[in-house]
Formats: structure tokens, C-alpha cells, sequence
């Protein structure tokens, strides 16, 4: 469709420049550290950069040890492995160390908090979305226990700086004797209230981990970060990270290692970065209630969270559009179709027309127990095993909460450097979409 030329959206220009979804923002203090470490000569994985951010991190988010590492991918990929290893012993060289067992996941989320169980040979099984907060649903997490009662791993995620229902959640685990992986790579400085104490995401499970990815809250371009009190587990992460070389003149090996540590180069940008973590999280949130006062004429919603026990950090703000005001739009594993309808609209059409316009969007995250990869794997709801619920004979009701999302959101512009302008003119293509 051309939508530059569509009567409904007259007298809208193109933006002049791209409005990015989420960019990363420098400030100049990025470049006096990362200078340092090479006029220093320390560009490798050890230096003062790594020192310091790790210190700084630990003390922001309230735990004892942080351990730098290459991406978020890696830090969950070392959390998870350690805790197979805790619960099942040390594997075999060629094995992971969840080989033969299953791992409850949050269902809406990247791929990087999930891929990790099958790093380690472990089966993801899939906990379905709730609603107020669209992250991993207790009553959904309680029958996975009810069917599947040998689980001993948990995996949450929170969905673009969303804190989940995590005291729900803990309450559930601790019965259960199971550990929490907490996946917070999107909600470095949001806040959860547990048992009445504000507390930071990244400090809630029994291992945390961030990223600092180029579209993150503060970034390095790169890099991520293992979180713990425990000294023992900070130390395993962080010889994991570095080869597991052992304490000998030559190169000796008694475990499996890998290549992930920080380099003091991207520790320098993070280090340049973390000063502003509050200044860009008052941004984001300033974009947030700007789409919500502007959308609030509409049949849409923005992303939920629950204001008495959290307060995100408000990363992508997100909108839902409500069931009676979805225009017909279908998606293949690659493309889409979708139509024009007067007084509706769909992901597909307000995303196609802010690109059109210049802006990124993007959809919600596709939920896991759809992607290809991963259609055998188990989902669970509220109702109990989330599959093979259709037949022939009868239509009805299927509680699939994650899917309903991603059918009906998408992620909004939501760059902190987005001039309040563009923002409304973004609101304003929207409105448009809807006539």
C-alpha cells in the first residue's frame, strides 16, 4: 500500500531522518574510558574497566558479585549450565548439564533466554503469558509443577522492563525446591516490591543476568553480566568465562570453558554509560505516557504493569489493540497479509505505515511454543497442556494468552532521543491508521 499517498494520512511528511526503535545513546564519557584502556594497553578481557563496572553494577542492583561477560547470551548461558550443574551433578565433557531434564521457560520472550537450555541438552517446556504485566503466569507456572513435578529450573524473563509477578512466582519455586534463572537483560533498573521492600530486577532470582546489547536501556554495543551473592558461583562464572584454565605454568583444563569474558574496551563504554542509566530511564518513561495520553482516544491499550508492586524501566512501550477493533491480519512464518478497514487497524498496518513514514516498529516477540524450533516442546496454560486442544468437532474457547498478544501488539518508536514532535507525529500516523 502507499500510504505517502493515502488520503488518510494528507498533510504527514516523511521524517527527515529515521526514528529508530530503540538506539544506543553516547554521551562522550564513553570515549575518555575506552581511550584509557588503549593509550593503557589494556584492550583485552582484563583492566580497570571490567574492575569497575562490576563493582558498580553489583552495588546498583544490591548484590554481592557480578561477573562481566561477552553478551547476555552468555551470562545466561553460564547461569544456566551452573544451575543444571547444581542440581545434577558435573557433566561429562561432551554432555549438557541438563541432558535428560526439563526447564519451566517464560513463553514471550527473546530466543537468547530460552536457547540456553538446549546449549545444555536440556527440554524447554513453555509456561504461558498473563495479561496485567504480559510476563510468565503463576497459575499457569503452578499447573506446569502439577504435571511435570520433577522440575527443578525456572527461567523468567521480563518483558521489556516489565517486572514479572515474581513474589507469585518465588512462592511457587520454593515450594517446589526449584531454582530461578532471572532473565533481566531487558529491565536493568527496574524496581519490584518483594515482601515490602523495593528491590532491583537482577537481584530476584537465584541467578540474574543483563545485557548491555546495542538497543539496551545503557549499552557497550555488546557485553552482558552475571549476577550472584554467592563468591563460589561468581568464581566458577567467571573461570567458565576465561577457558576454565586451571592454577599450573601451562595451559590446563579440568572442565569445559568457553570465550566469554568482557572485553575492557566495551567495559569502557558501559563504564561511560551507567552514570545516565536514570536519565534514559526517565526518558523512556516520559515516551511511555506520551503514547498513553496521545493513543487514549483509541481501542488500544499500552503494555501493563502493576504500579503497587513495580515500576519498569519502561525500555519499548508497546500497545495492544482490542479484539473488537482488530482489522483482519494473518502471518505466515515470513510475511503477512492484512486490510484496511474503517474505525480498525493491525500490527501489520500501523507498522507498515510508520515505516512507510520513516519510523521503526517491530512486532511483539513471537511467543516460544510457536517458533519452529521448538513446536514439539510442551506448553502449559492455566487451563493445564496448552496443546493439540482443536479438533473437528468442536469449536471453542483456547487459552493462549502469549499468542493473543502477539497477534494484536507491536513495539512503538521508542528511542530516547525521539523529539517529542516526532513522537506525536507517530501518534498521529496511528490515529490515521484507524479511520
Amino acid at each position: 500500500m502507499d500510504f505517502i499517498n493515502d488520503p488518510r494520512f494528507k498533510g504527514i511528511e516523511k521524517f527527515d531522518r529515521k526514528v529508530w526503535l530503540s538506539s544506543p545513546t553516547m554521551h562522550g564519557d564513553e570515549q575518555r574510558w575506552v581511550d584509557e584502556a588503549i593509550q593503557t594497553n589494556w584492550v583485552s578481557t582484563v583492566g580497570a574497566n571490567i574492575n569497575e563496572v562490576e563493582k558498580e553494577m553489583a552495588q546498583y542492583v544490591g548484590v554481592k558479585y557480578a561477573v562481566a561477560l561477552s553478551t547476555g547470551t552468555a551470562a545466561l548461558h553460564l547461569a544456566t549450565k551452573l544451575a543444571g550443574e547444581k542440581m545434577y551433578g558435573q557433566a561429562r565433557p561432551n554432555a549438557g548439564t541438563l541432558a535428560g531434564h526439563r526447564v519451566f521457560c517464560s513463553d514471550v520472550t527473546f530466543d537468547a533466554s530460552i536457547n540456553p537450555v538446549a546449549y545444555e541438552d536440556g527440554e524447554s517446556i513453555f509456561i504461558d503469558t498473563e495479561y496485567d504485566t504480559w510476563n510468565m503466569d503463576s497459575v499457569a507456572l503452578e499447573k506446569a509443577f502439577e504435571i511435570y513435578p520433577d522440575v527443578k529450573l525456572v527461567v523468567l524473563a521480563h518483558l521489556y522492563g516489565t517486572p514479572g509477578k515474581v513474589e507469585e512466582i518465588k512462592k511457587i519455586c520454593d515450594e517446589h525446591n526449584a531454582l530461578i534463572i532471572e532473565d533481566a537483560a531487558e529491565s536493568l533498573g527496574a524496581k519490584y516490591k518483594l515482601n515490602g521492600q523495593w528491590v532491583e530486577t537482577g537481584s530476584l532470582g537465584s541467578y540474574s543476568c543483563i545485557s548491555f546489547n546495542g538497543n539496551k536501556i545503557i549499552t557497550g554495543s555488546s557485553g552482558g553480566m552475571f549476577l550472584t551473592d554467592s563468591k563460589e558461583d561468581a568464581d566458577k562464572i567467571r573461570k567458565w568465562s576465561t577457558q576454565s584454565r586451571e592454577a599450573a605454568p601451562w595451559y590446563q583444563h579440568e572442565e569445559i570453558g568457553y570465550n566469554y569474558r568482557m572485553s575492557n574496551i566495551i567495559a569502557g563504554i558501559v563504564r561511560g554509560q551507567f552514570p545516565y542509566l536514570d536519565e534514559h530511564m526517565e526518558q523512556k518513561k516520559e515516551i511511555y505516557f506520551r503514547y498513553k495520553e496521545g493513543l487514549n482516544d483509541l481501542p488500544v491499550r499500552m503494555n501493563p504493569y502493576d504500579s503497587e508492586k513495580s515500576e519498569p524501566n519502561f525500555w519499548l512501550s508497546c500497545m495492544i489493540i482490542d479484539s473488537d477493533a482488530m482489522a483482519h491480519h494473518v502471518r505466515g512464518e515470513q510475511d503477512e497479509l492484512w486490510t484496511s478497514c474503517p474505525g480498525k487497524s493491525s500490527p501489520g498496518e500501523i507498522l507498515a505505515a510508520i515505516t512507510a513514514f520513516g519510523a521503526e516498529g517491530r512486532p511483539i516477540w513471537k511467543p516460544m511454543h510457536l517458533q519452529p524450533i521448538y513446536r514439539t516442546h510442551a506448553f502449559i496454560t492455566t487451563a493445564g497442556n496448552g496443546r493439540g486442544k482443536s479438533n473437528a468437532h468442536s469449536i471453542g474457547a483456547r487459552s493462549d494468552v502469549g499468542a493473543d498478544i502477539f497477534r494484536r501488539g507491536l513495539c512503538l518508536p521508542s528511542d530516547n532521543k525521539m523529539t517529542v514532535e516526532q513522537q506525536e507525529r507517530v501518534i498521529e500516523i496511528i490515529h490515521r491508521c484507524f479511520r
